[in-house]
């Protein structure tokens, strides 16, 4: 198939807008991050559960313990930050706030990048609800979300496998960057459908093609997965050449099949040389993006007076790779946090430290946490991985940790910290 044919089959029916629109859905259209989720209840839990969704009017994942008080701690990021597949008091905020004695805003959303949670940031911190202490949640293929004009087409074929259901439909148009060919700079670019009437465009093949047409990161990740053929040359050289990556146009484009699960979705089949390419390209063209938006994360804590404590998980990926003792594709990332001297812990090192202790295989020991997503032991562990971490950044330290004597004064008073 050729990347004109693929954008143009992706285009939407006009019912699933009329659903996604009209709810109730698991998310609801945003004028800039394209949605945002809502109420809801799916059977997607552990043990085939449902899973409630509920959120606060102003945006957070409904939270029960120490509800009365405003957070001194904000949490960002895609679906695991946000907790998806477990209800609401499952959540590895709701864990840690238990612990700590003291709310965590929890501001995830579903499927979003790297670049898209750091607009919700920004625009959340500006309001009443604003925190010190932010803590950014960095996931598998966020970085490469960070630079989809609509990720709806990066996962269609999936989502019309799964019965296209407008209840479970996102990924419309938002706000992203990426490289401008001729300048070599990253580009903030605005969702160009702002209104709810203007999203019945992603319903028209021929607006569906003039958008995504030289949408690089779409076509490398789809060629990468075998589900285009073609690639732009012209385009794909010049993305190469601002990056320093040597793009061999001789590889065989039919043989050489290589083991590279670098891409956006979970595959792990082998690749032809020119796909693996791809995929090694779109990583690299990610890493830039995420290190970019990691930087203007920076400059807006500095500006604003925040701390920010990074997290790294990529279970899919990464965790896999070092489980193999392979390079990590987000070393680039990596080694910035740590040349940049920022706050941050990898959960994935903490995984592979706890599953030496045991005698499980590494499927096995995965499956002790993960059903996609964490389940509520998931959610626990990650909790009390980065409790230390946590206790450790904050000040004043949470009170049942500022108060080691807490059993020899006044009880009521202790409570005053509560």
């Amino acid at each position: 198939m050729l990347f004109k044919s693929y954008i143009r089959g992706c285009a939407v029916l006009r019912n699933v807008i009329d659903g996604f629109l009209k709810g109730p859905a698991w998310a609801k259209f945003d004028p800039e991050l394209g949605y945002l989720q809502a109420n809801f209840v799916r059977q997607d839990g552990i043990d085939g559960a449902a899973s409630v969704y509920t959120f606060r009017p102003h945006g957070a994942r409904t939270s029960f313990l120490y509800a009365n008080r405003k957070p001194r701690i904000n949490s960002y990021g895609n679906s695991f930050t946000e907790g998806e597949q477990v209800s609401d008091g499952e959540t590895w905020q709701e864990y840690l706030a238990a612990h700590i004695g003291e709310p965590i805003g929890n501001y995830g959303i579903g499927s979003y990048g790297v670049y898209q949670a750091y607009r919700r940031l920004v625009r959340q911190e500006r309001t009443e609800h604003g925190a010190e202490y932010l803590i950014f949640y960095v996931w598998g293929d966020d970085p490469t979300r960070s630079l989809m004009r609509m990720q709806h087409c990066a996962f269609y074929a999936w989502f019309r496998a799964k019965g296209g259901r407008a209840e479970n439909f996102h990924g419309n148009p938002w706000a992203h960057i990426e490289m401008n060919l001729n300048t070599g700079l990253f580009v903030e670019r605005e969702n160009p459908l702002t209104t709810r009437e203007s999203l019945y465009k992603v319903t028209d093949p021929d607006w569906m093609e003039s958008h995504l047409k030289d949408d690089l990161a779409l076509q490398l990740m789809t060629y990468s997965e075998g589900l285009i053929d073609d690639l732009d040359r012209n385009a794909i050289d010049k993305l190469a050449k601002i990056l320093d990556f040597p793009f061999d146009w001789n590889a065989d484009p039919s043989g050489g099949m290589l083991e590279n699960p670098i891409a956006i979705t979970r595959r792990v089949a082998p690749r032809t040389a020119m796909q693996a390419q791809a995929a090694a390209l779109l990583n690299r063209y990610s890493q830039r993006a995420n290190i970019y938006t990691l930087e203007k994360l920076r400059s807006f804590a500095k500006r604003d007076g925040k701390k920010i404590l990074f997290v790294l998980f990529d279970p899919y990926g990464a965790m896999q790779e070092m489980n193999k003792n392979l390079p990590r594709r987000d070393q680039e990332t990596v080694d910035y946090l740590k040349v940049t001297e920022q706050q941050y812990i990898d959960i994935n090192q903490v995984h592979l430290r706890d599953f030496a202790k045991y005698r499980l295989s590494w499927e096995d020991y995965q499956k002790e946490y993960l059903i996609g997503h964490y389940n509520p032991h998931g959610n626990h562990f990650f909790a009390f991985a980065i409790k230390d971490k946590v206790v450790q950044w904050l000040d004043p330290k949470p009170t049942n940790y500022s108060r080691p004597d807490a059993s020899r004064v006044d009880f009521e008073g202790y409570l005053q910290g509560y």
